[in-house]
């Protein structure tokens, strides 16, 4: 039987880990949080009462086994000077599919089906109400995640207007998994977004499953400026329970210079530090995990995908 792994996250980030993951024999299970209020989700949330669609559509690509041609259909967006101007596709999709079989998790399921889904997809919450708070480093309060990620400002905590209430599957899939994995992203926007939920840290305190942490490979404005590795591990830790993450993987390939000195000067992104020193109290993997052929960062998929396999096969739960 294939071992369990739960995945937390959201955005880019999240999608391009289960890239990797899916093509080897393990049972994806993803909780996406769904607090995001921009663009073509916002305004979907806004008409039909719905929980943010944009980060699951993501998953939903990079789960599917169909040709690559309907993925890019997918996350094609309309440019119109109707109301369909920014669209995704796939937003609207699992916009009709909820509407048509009662509610977003039961129109995932049936959108998976379409798909040819390698894993099961769980929003945190059907809670259209949910709303994130970011508080500022100057102790101002903003409402709502795109407002956050907008601000010129540092984020020093998040939480939620209301407690939102959270999927049942989710907290069952959390309680059985073999391994939890937070993936790599925005920390506060898409991550941390799922562990300020009570019902979460327990069910992962009740769980009998390590947790592991894939590191960010550059830092983010507003959210890890100055990190280094040991900083995404403590802040997250931070928002964990009684347990805490067991094991990291990060990026110990060297940088392409001119690269890196783009992503400083345009989006004032720095590299993340593997600062060894500083985790002595979880297990480290470490290896190339970079591909910038597209002139862009990001985690070599297959070689990520692989280590996480190769952990499930060493590590008993």
């Amino acid at each position: 039987m294939n071992k369990k792994v739960v995945v937390l996250g959201g955005g880019t980030g999240l999608s391009c880990l289960l890239k990797g993951l899916k093509d080897f024999p393990v049972d994806i299970t993803t909780i996406v949080s769904v607090c995001d209020d921009g663009r073509s989700t916002g305004r979907l949330r806004s008409e039909f009462n719905q929980v943010a669609v944009g980060d699951i559509r993501q998953v939903l690509i990079a789960l599917s086994e169909t040709e690559p041609l309907f993925s890019e259909l997918l996350n094609y967006r309309f440019q119109t000077t109707s109301d369909l101007n920014g669209h995704a596709v796939g937003n609207l999709l699992l916009t009709a599919m909820a509407s048509i079989t009662g509610n977003m998790s039961k129109g995932i399921k049936a959108l998976s089906k379409v798909l040819n889904l390698k894993g099961k997809v769980i929003p945190l919450s059907e809670d259209n109400s949910i709303t994130l708070m970011g508080v500022m480093e100057d102790d101002s309060i903003v409402e709502g995640e795109h407002n956050i990620t907008k601000t010129a400002k540092k984020i020093k905590k998040v939480y939620y207007k209301t407690e939102p209430k959270v999927s049942r599957d989710a907290i069952k899939a959390i309680k059985n998994a073999d391994l939890i994995i937070l993936s790599m992203g925005s920390i506060y926007t898409s991550i941390i977004p799922l562990l300020i939920c009570k019902e979460i840290i327990k069910a992962i305190d009740s769980s009998d499953a390590n947790i592991m942490y894939v590191c960010n490979i550059v830092t983010q404005p507003g959210e890890t400026d100055d990190f280094k590795a040991s900083d995404h591990i403590n802040l997250l830790n931070n928002y964990l329970g009684e347990k805490k993450i067991e094991v990291g993987i990060f990026n110990h390939e060297k940088m392409d210079p001119e690269l890196v000195k783009k992503y400083e000067t345009e989006e004032q992104k720095d590299p993340v530090i593997l600062d060894r020193e500083n985790l002595t109290s979880i297990e480290i993997i470490e290896d190339d995990l970079i591909t910038d052929e597209s002139g862009i960062f990001r985690h070599d998929t297959i070689r990520l995908g692989f280590n996480i396999f190769s952990y499930l096969l060493n590590h008993k739960k």
